[in-house]
């Protein structure tokens, strides 16, 4: 398929909203599959488990993208060092958490037009496009959406149901 020059930040968006769609729904995938208690098993004590980090996950989607035009994304109220100790009890709890952050990611992706792209912006005090950040969100995402992936295959092992194409058993 071929754009105009003129189409490729709108492409852009569409397609980056499309991916953090899917790498939210590979988490939920994984998720589905697990019980309460799995949410919290950790392989060592050097290790988070899915609750910790669903609630780091959902700890940076709302302090980086809270009106994330206008405001620094390092915000007063994020307490990070907190988002690594384990304080969601219920599966109820986890979900929200969850989807809290999302819904703050895509809400302001929606919000974006191609005028933003290269507006600066800030994280910590550094500067950086909206491009930037965008494509910094999803390498940190896709970091933590692989990490829950990998503990639910640790804890499913021969159960665990393929999210993507599964491979040819011999």
């Amino acid at each position: 398929m071929s754009y105009s020059h003129k189409e490729i930040p709108f492409v852009y968006l569409k397609v980056i909203r499309a991916r953090f769609e899917e790498m939210k729904s590979i988490g939920e995938k994984t998720l589905e599959q697990l019980n309460k208690e799995s949410f919290y098993w950790v392989p060592n004590e050097n290790s988070n488990s899915i609750a910790v980090i669903v609630k780091h996950m959902s700890g940076h989607m709302v302090s980086r993208w809270t009106v994330f035009l206008f405001s620094d994304g390092e915000k007063p109220f994020r307490d990070r060092d907190e988002e690594f100790e384990n304080s969601i009890f219920t599966s109820e709890e986890l979900y929200e958490i969850w989807n809290k952050g999302w819904d703050v990611l895509i809400n302001e992706l929606d919000s974006l037009n191609e005028e933003h792209l290269l507006q600066e912006i800030y994280n910590s005090n550094n500067p950086l496009t909206v491009i930037e950040a965008i494509e910094k969100s999803m390498y940190h995402y896709s970091y933590h959406i692989g990490q829950i992936v990998y503990i639910g295959k640790q804890i499913k092992s021969v159960d665990w149901k393929s999210l993507t194409i599964p491979k040819k058993i011999k």
